[in-house]
């Protein structure tokens, strides 16, 4: 099996003071602004590492549920944060770190079995593999 999906960025200008809009192809992002000020100086608006987060964030809870399945676990629900960190390195910037924290409510699941599925979706799920950077873990059963 082979599936592609796109998104698209346009850029105007320099990067201090240009902006950007970025749109997906099910057009659930649609020419959403982006900027340098939304990127590095904390002004609200989207940017790429917040993408990101909820990339992983939502393929590792969709990982989870898969692999807790196959452990006979049973999720009734998964709710995962992923914090993204850039930092400025020698040679520009560079995305060093991921920190999930995932939260499931799966009643009467072994916790030993929980955790070793979580650990399995963290190494396993499609855009931890596209990371060079240090990806981390914080699952915990909730009741």
């Amino acid at each position: 099996m082979s599936i592609k999906k796109t998104g698209s960025a346009v850029w105007q200008g320099s990067l201090k003071e240009g902006k950007g809009q970025v749109s997906t192809e099910s057009g659930v992002l649609n020419d959403v602004p982006y900027s340098f000020a939304k990127r590095f100086e904390g002004e609200a608006g989207s940017n790429p590492e917040e993408l990101i987060g909820a990339a992983h964030a939502s393929c590792y809870s969709m990982a989870l549920s898969m692999i807790m399945g196959e452990a006979g676990l049973t999720p009734a629900r998964i709710a995962t944060e992923a914090a993204v960190t850039l930092e400025q390195d020698a040679g520009g910037f560079s995305i060093s770190k991921i920190h999930l924290t995932t939260r499931v409510r799966s009643p009467g699941a072994d916790e030993q079995a929980f955790q070793d599925a979580a650990n399995k979706a963290k190494e396993g799920c499609p855009v931890s593999k596209l990371f060079k950077a240090e990806i981390t873990l914080d699952a915990s059963l909730e009741s």
